[in-house]
């Protein structure tokens, strides 16, 4: 088994870096373009397409199987254009209050009006930048003072155009098995959102699993012991 952990907005591979010791089998934390080894590419350029594609150089690079692949937050809508791509190699895909919005729609506009706004205010030269405060209040509304210091240090800009751009969701039609983890202190991505989310990923044709966690956003930050147990027991 190996592990494949796509991050979110406004993040890099680091964001995993608490939880990739927890994992009991080879994990591959990918820097989607713009950020940490890829930090070449210029972000305002970046599409959901070469998202994908850097998510699938990374696991034909390592010539991973047997793969596990974990989709944090805006990782939701770069995931599905992978998974019919890397069928033959995953076996189980996980969505952690991963932002999965009805196919063919923008992210921006399934965002938490009162979110959306900050979203919006916070895109500057078609660039997403995060400042502290709104990091903090997004991101480490159940965190202490460590984990939220180390939390808003892991915080990059990002594309903006990404927000606007069309998903796909057709490799989600794709017979492989998934999860999705709702987080139940998450204000970032809020409940109601998430179940919507879930909704999308767990149907009738391609049903899933819906498991709770007790975190704000970052459950790889505040508890990865539960993130690693589910993981390795897939």
């Amino acid at each position: 088994m190996s592990f494949v952990l796509v991050h979110g907005a406004g993040m890099g591979a680091s964001c995993w870096d608490r939880l990739v010791p927890l994992l009991n089998a080879p994990a591959v934390a990918v820097d989607l373009p713009g950020r940490g080894t890829r930090a070449d590419t210029d972000l305002r350029t970046v599409t959901l397409d070469d998202c994908a594609a850097a998510i699938v150089a990374d696991v034909e690079a390592a010539d991973l199987t047997d793969i596990v692949l974990v989709a944090h937050s805006f990782g939701g809508v770069s995931v599905p254009r992978v998974m019919a791509i890397l069928q033959d190699r995953v076996k189980h895909v996980v969505f952690l209050s991963a932002v999965v919005p009805p196919d063919g729609t923008k992210v921006i506009d399934q965002i938490d009006p009162g979110v959306r706004d900050l979203v919006e205010a916070s895109i500057v030269d078609g660039l997403y930048g995060q400042s502290a405060e709104g990091a903090r209040a997004m991101l480490c509304n159940d965190m202490d003072a460590e984990q939220s210091s180390w939390t808003i240090d892991q915080v990059i800009d990002d594309s903006g155009a990404l927000l606007t751009e069309t998903v796909d969701l057709s490799g989600l039609q794709t017979k492989v098995p998934r999860t999705y983890v709702r987080l139940t202190n998450d204000v970032c991505y809020p409940p109601q959102l998430q179940e919507n989310s879930a909704a999308i990923v767990c149907t009738q044709s391609v049903p899933g699993d819906v498991v709770f966690m007790d975190s704000g956003h970052m459950a790889m930050v505040t508890i990865p012991d539960q993130v690693a147990a589910l993981l390795n027991s897939l």
